[in-house]
C-alpha cells in the first residue's frame, strides 16, 4: 500500500487552479452550443420563374429560427438578409421559405446559405447553394427577361437585359421613355417601371439597346385587369330556351392566350371580342340554376343565378306593324314570331311621335295582336313603335318594334283667332293669327273677311290667300250709316274640307281711352311680362290681352292672346319682345258685347342706356345766372324709363356734377352765381340702365348789360324825380328863390343929366365921410347922378355910423368918369336874408358907396356905369364898420404898378391902419380915370371898389383873422340858406 505523506509547510498554487476552471466553463458551454446550434445541413433550391420566386429547404433540428443570407454571386452584394423564423415542415420534415425576387431570376447567379440563431448565439453557415443564372459565359448571346409579362394595373415590373459577351450596353427604352439602369453582374443590367398604366392592346415593348444605339433584344409587357362580371341574370323569350346576360369589363387582355376565358355551369364558350360591356350565351333548354365563371391570367371571377321560367318571360318584339288611319283615331296592327304567344297574357305598350312629341298608350290581352289609338289630330303626321312584357309575373318590357309611320284624314279647319286694331279715323286693320297645322284639319285654301252693321243692312265681303293674315279697314262709311256705331267683324278660315266657323269681334265705332295716369309698369323676368289685375264680372268670354311697340300710333303691328274669364294674371313671352323696345300692353275685356279696355301697361324688355342726348340743349343768361333749357329724347330712343337727368359742368376734360334732377318731365335748369367767362355745360338722361352720350352746349357770360341799363334808368328816374321836385319846390318858393338867388340890385343915384359926354366930375366929400348906397326903385334909368347921402340916413338894417368920428377936413377934388372900366360881372355870392336885399330883382339900378380912405376917414360917393354895376361881384360888409369900431372902409384894390416912364412907385398917400379891419372888395379894380401928374394917381388910388350894401360879411379877412374866416363862409351860407328855405311861408 502506498505511502502517502503530506508536508505541512507546502502551498496550493490558486492561479492555476483558477485558469483550469474557466477553460473547464468555456468547454463545458461550448459543447452545449454544439449541442444545441445545428448547422443547416442538405440546403436545396427550387424556382417558379414566372412569379420569380425562390424556394429554399433545409434540414436544421429542432431550431426554428435562422440568419438567411442571398449574394449576387459575381459582384458578391448583398441581395437578402434576414433572420426569419421558420417552422419544420410536417409533410417533408424540412424547414422550407420561400423569397420573390425583384429582379428575374435569370437575370444573374445567386449565392445562397443559412445558419442557425438562437439569441445572439448563430451556428456555423451552411455550404453555399448556387442559383444559377443566364449570365454565365457559356451563354455568350444577348438575352432579356422577363418575355411577354402580363401585369395587373398599377403594379412594379423590373427588366434586366444581359449583354452579348465583348459588346457594350447602352440603354433600356420603355416604349418611348429611356430608363435608369442598375448593374447587375458584369453582363447583365436591369430596370424597373413602376406604377403602370394600360398598355396597349398588343403589349409595351421593353428594348434594350448597345452602346451604338442598335437594338439588339426586346421584350413585350401586358398591362391589364383581371376578370369583372356584374348584372348575371338569364331569361327566356320562346318559352322554352334560356338567354344569360351579364355585363364584364374589358380587361384589356384579347388575345386567345392572355384573354378571358367563361364556364358556364362548367360547359366552357367563346364569345367573340366586344367593346360592348353586355355579353349574352344562349342555352337550349331552362335549367333553372346558373353559374358563371371568367378566368384571365390576372384572376378569376364567377356569378350565379336561379329562377323559374315563367318568371323570367321576355317577349321578342312585334313585326309587321300595319295601321288603319282616320281623321281623329287610327288602329295598329302587327305579329308575333313565336306561336306560344298565343296562349301568353301580354300587356304593350305604344309609342305614338306626332311633331317630336312622344306619348305612349298602355293595352293589354291575351294574345296581343291590335290596338286603337284616340284623340288624334286631322291631317297630322304620325310614327308608333310597339313592345310588350308578360302581363303575369311581369319581369321586364321586351324590346322595340321598328317604327311604323301614318298619316291621319283631313277635316274642315278651326276658326280662327282674329283681333282689331282701330285708329281715331275709323280706319283700322283686322288680324288673325294663322292656323298651325293641326289648327288648318288639311291642306288650307284661303280665308274669308266679313265686316257688317247687325243694325243696318250694309254688308262688305274680302276673300284672301292662305298667306294673308290681315286687312286694311275703312269704316267711315258704315259709322255715317249705322245707328248703334256697331259693326260686326268675323273672319272663317278655308280648307279642301269646307269653311271653319266664324270668329267674331264687334268694333264700338266710339271708342276712349282710359286716362293715361291708369298706365301701370310692366316688369319682365324670365317667364315674361307678368300681369296682374282686378277681376271683372261683365267678362264672360275671356280676356284679351293685346300688345305692340309702344312708338307705334297708326296701323300697329300687334300681338295678343286671349286668358280665360276666371284668371287674374298671365305672363307674356314673345321671341319678338326686344332689348331696349318700349311695349304697350292692353287688357280688354270679351264678351256678347264689344271689347271693353281695362287697364294698360308698359314696360321692356330690357332697358338700356338712352341711344340719342336731349334734343335742342339751348343757354340764356339771367344776369349772373345761366337757364339751361333742353328738349324731350323721342321715344324709340329712350330705350328705358327716363329716371331724370344729370346737370353736368365740364372743366377741361373732366365733368363735374351739378345737378340730379330726379324728375324725368324736368326741361329746365338754372345754374347761379356765376362770374363772367365761358362755361360748357352737359346734360344726360338716365334710365336702369346708365346714362346716354349727352348734350353739350357752351355760353360766354358777358357782363350784366340788362342789370347796367336797368341801373342807369333808375338813376335817371330818380335824378328825374329830384329834380321835378327841385322844380316844384323852387316854383312854390318862386318868390323867395329869386330874393334868396336873383335879389334887386339897387342902382345908384346920380342926380343931374349925366346924358353929356364923358367928362371930368369934381366931387367935393359931404360932410361925412361913409356914403351908403340906397336902393331906389323909383329911379329914373334916363338919370345919372352922383348923390351924397346923408349920414342921419340909415339902410334897412338900422346900422347906422352912430357917434363915429369923421375927418372933416376936405380932400382934395377927385376927377371921376361915369364909366367904369373893368366890366367883370359882379355877381351876389353870400346873399343875406336882411331887408336891405329883398328888394326887387326887377331893378337895375344900385347906389355905390364909394369909400375914400384917409388919415381923417373922409368918404368920396361916386355914380358907376348903371351896366357895369349889374354884373359885379357882391362884396361884405364889414362887421366892424357897422359896429362902429373905428375903422374906416378899406376897398380890396391893388394899385397899378407904375410904367416905366413914370418912375418909381409913389407912396399910398392913404396909409391903412394896421388894427383897423373892413370890408376889402375881392377885385383888383382900377379906376379907368385920366391920370394928371401926381394928384390924378393919388386920386385914383384912393377909390375904392364897387359893392352892395346887401353884403354883410367879410369877403377876405385882414391879417391874422384871414385864415380862421376863411372856414367859415361856405357852411355858414349853406346853413342860412337851408334855414331859410325850410323856414319861408308861403308867398
Amino acid at each position: 500500500m502506498p505511502h502517502l505523506s503530506v508536508n505541512p509547510s507546502s502551498k496550493p498554487n490558486c492561479s492555476t487552479v483558477w485558469l483550469i476552471s474557466v477553460l473547464l466553463g468555456l468547454l463545458a458551454v461550448h459543447t452545449n452550443a454544439n449541442d444545441v446550434l445545428t448547422v443547416p445541413q442538405q440546403v436545396s433550391l427550387s424556382t417558379n420563374m414566372d412569379s420569380q420566386q425562390l424556394s429554399i429547404s433545409w434540414v436544421a433540428g429542432a431550431a426554428t429560427t435562422f440568419d438567411l443570407m442571398i449574394l449576387r454571386t459575381e459582384l458578391n452584394e448583398s441581395v437578402f438578409y434576414e433572420t426569419v423564423s421558420v417552422m419544420v415542415s410536417q409533410l417533408s420534415g424540412r424547414h422550407e421559405w420561400n423569397w420573390t425576387s425583384v429582379e428575374p431570376l435569370q437575370c444573374t447567379s445567386l449565392s445562397i446559405k443559412v445558419r442557425s440563431r438562437e439569441g445572439q448565439s448563430t451556428s456555423e453557415w451552411s455550404n453555399t447553394e448556387i442559383l444559377q443564372g443566364s449570365d454565365l459565359p457559356s451563354e455568350e448571346e444577348w438575352q432579356m427577361f422577363p418575355l411577354d409579362r402580363v401585369v395587373p394595373v398599377g403594379a412594379n415590373t423590373t427588366f434586366c437585359c444581359i449583354v452579348k459577351e465583348g459588346e457594350q450596353f447602352g440603354t433600356i427604352n420603355y416604349g418611348n421613355t429611356v430608363m435608369n439602369t442598375t448593374r447587375l453582374s458584369r453582363r447583365s443590367y436591369a430596370t424597373t417601371v413602376v406604377n403602370q398604366g394600360l398598355s396597349r392592346t398588343s403589349g409595351t415593348n421593353v428594348i434594350c439597346y448597345n452602346s451604338f444605339k442598335e437594338l439588339k433584344i426586346g421584350a413585350v409587357l401586358f398591362v391589364g385587369y383581371p376578370p369583372l362580371l356584374s348584372d348575371f341574370v338569364c331569361e327566356t323569350h320562346d318559352l322554352t330556351s334560356a338567354v344569360c346576360l351579364w355585363n364584364e369589363r374589358n380587361t384589356n387582355l384579347n388575345t386567345k392566350t392572355r384573354g378571358t376565358r367563361h364556364m358556364l355551369n362548367n360547359r366552357t364558350f367563346t364569345l367573340s371580342w366586344s367593346r360592348n360591356p353586355k355579353k349574352e350565351c344562349r342555352v337550349d333548354h331552362w335549367e333553372g340554376n346558373w353559374t358563371l365563371v371568367a378566368v384571365n391570367p390576372l384572376g378569376q371571377y364567377s356569378l350565379t343565378d336561379s329562377a323559374e321560367l315563367s318568371h323570367r318571360v321576355t317577349p321578342v318584339a312585334p313585326e309587321n306593324l300595319t295601321s288603319v288611319a282616320h281623321a281623329m283615331n287610327a288602329t295598329v296592327l302587327w305579329q308575333w314570331k313565336y306561336d306560344g304567344y298565343s296562349s301568353l297574357a301580354l300587356v304593350c305598350q305604344v309609342e305614338l311621335t306626332s311633331q317630336g312629341y312622344k306619348t305612349n298608350h298602355t293595352f293589354s290581352g291575351v294574345d296581343l295582336r291590335a290596338v286603337v289609338l284616340p284623340d288624334l289630330y286631322p291631317y297630322e303626321d304620325y310614327s308608333v313603335q310597339v313592345r310588350c312584357g308578360a302581363q303575369q309575373n311581369f319581369w321586364k318590357w321586351g324590346s322595340w318594334s321598328e317604327t311604323m309611320s301614318f298619316k291621319s284624314s283631313s277635316i274642315v279647319p278651326e276658326a280662327p283667332d282674329m283681333w282689331v286694331w282701330m285708329n281715331k279715323d275709323y280706319t283700322g286693320q283686322v288680324f288673325w293669327k294663322p292656323l298651325t297645322r293641326r289648327q288648318s284639319r288639311g291642306l288650307m285654301t284661303g280665308y274669308e273677311v266679313t265686316l257688317w252693321s247687325p243694325g243696318e243692312s250694309l254688308q262688305h265681303t274680302d276673300i284672301l290667300p292662305p298667306d294673308t293674315f290681315a286687312v286694311p279697314v275703312n269704316l267711315t262709311l258704315m259709322a255715317t250709316a249705322s245707328s248703334d256705331n256697331m259693326v260686326m267683324a268675323t273672319v272663317t278660315a278655308k280648307n279642301t274640307e269646307g269653311v271653319s266657323l266664324p270668329a267674331s269681334v264687334l268694333i264700338h265705332l266710339r271708342l276712349t281711352d282710359t286716362d293715361p295716369r291708369a298706365v301701370s309698369q310692366a316688369v319682365y323676368t324670365d317667364s315674361g311680362f307678368s300681369l296682374f289685375w282686378q277681376s271683372d264680372v261683365n267678362t264672360t268670354c275671356a280676356y284679351v290681352v293685346e300688345w305692340h311697340n309702344a312708338s307705334c300710333k297708326w296701323n300697329c303691328p300687334v300681338d295678343w292672346i286671349k286668358v280665360a274669364p276666371g284668371n287674374t294674371n298671365v305672363s307674356i313671352e314673345s321671341a319678338n319682345f326686344q332689348p331696349g323696345v318700349r311695349y304697350n300692353f292692353s287688357l280688354y275685356s270679351s264678351s256678347s258685347e264689344a271689347p271693353e279696355l281695362l287697364q294698360r301697361w308698359q314696360g321692356y324688355m330690357q332697358e338700356l342706356v338712352p341711344s340719342s342726348p336731349v334734343l335742342s340743349l339751348l343757354t340764356t343768361q339771367e344776369d349772373s345766372d345761366i337757364l339751361l333749357t333742353w328738349g324731350h329724347i323721342p321715344l324709340v330712343n329712350r330705350r328705358g324709363f327716363l329716371l331724370g337727368y344729370n346737370i353736368y359742368i365740364s372743366s377741361g376734360s373732366q365733368l363735374t356734377l351739378l345737378a340730379n334732377l330726379s324728375d324725368p318731365g324736368s326741361r329746365s335748369y338754372t345754374v347761379k352765381g356765376l362770374s363772367e367767362g365761358s362755361y360748357k355745360f352737359t346734360v344726360k338722361a338716365y334710365t336702369s340702365a346708365g346714362e346716354d352720350t349727352g348734350a353739350t352746349a357752351s355760353i360766354m357770360l358777358e357782363p350784366f348789360t340788362d342789370w347796367l341799363i336797368l341801373e342807369i334808368l333808375a338813376s335817371l328816374g330818380v335824378t328825374a324825380l329830384f329834380l321835378v321836385i327841385v322844380t316844384f319846390l323852387c316854383y312854390k318858393k318862386r318868390k323867395w328863390v329869386k330874393k334868396a338867388f336873383y335879389p334887386d340890385i339897387p342902382e345908384p343915384k346920380l342926380p343931374g343929366d349925366w346924358s353929356r359926354s364923358q367928362a371930368p366930375l369934381d366931387v367935393k366929400p359931404p360932410h361925412h365921410s361913409l356914403v351908403h348906397m340906397v336902393e331906389r326903385p323909383e329911379w329914373d334909368s334916363s338919370k345919372e347922378a352922383l348923390v351924397v347921402i346923408p349920414e342921419e340916413d340909415e339902410d334897412e338894417d338900422g346900422q347906422g355910423i352912430g357917434d363915429e368920428l369923421v375927418d372933416t377936413d376936405e380932400p382934395t377934388s377927385l376927377r371921376y368918369y361915369n364909366q367904369v372900366v373893368d366890366e367883370r360881372p359882379i355877381r351876389p355870392r353870400y346873399p343875406d336874408s336882411s331887408d336891405s336885399s329883398a328888394s326887387s330883382l326887377d331893378s337895375a339900378r344900385t347906389d355905390v358907396t364909394y369909400t375914400g380912405i384917409h388919415t381923417s376917414g373922409s368918404s368920396f360917393v361916386f355914380q358907376l356905369d348903371p351896366q357895369g354895376s349889374s354884373e359885379g361881384h357882391q362884396p361884405q360888409a364889414d362887421p366892424s364898420f357897422c359896429a362902429g369900431g373905428g375903422g374906416g372902409y378899406r376897398p380890396q384894390m391893388q394899385s397899378r404898378v407904375p410904367s416905366d416912364d413914370t418912375g418909381s412907385a409913389s407912396p399910398n398917400p392913404f396909409p391903412e391902419p394896421q388894427a383897423a379891419s373892413g370890408y376889402k372888395p375881392q377885385s383888383s379894380w382900377q379906376m379907368d380915370s385920366p391920370v394928371d401928374d401926381g394928384e390924378g394917381r393919388s386920386r385914383a388910388s384912393s377909390l375904392g371898389s364897387p359893392t352892395s350894401i346887401a353884403s354883410t360879411l367879410f369877403l377876405l379877412p385882414d391879417g391874422e383873422d384871414h385864415t380862421e374866416e376863411k372856414r367859415q363862409p361856405s357852411s355858414s351860407s349853406a346853413a342860412t340858406w337851408l334855414t331859410n328855405l325850410l323856414s319861408s311861408t308861403k308867398p
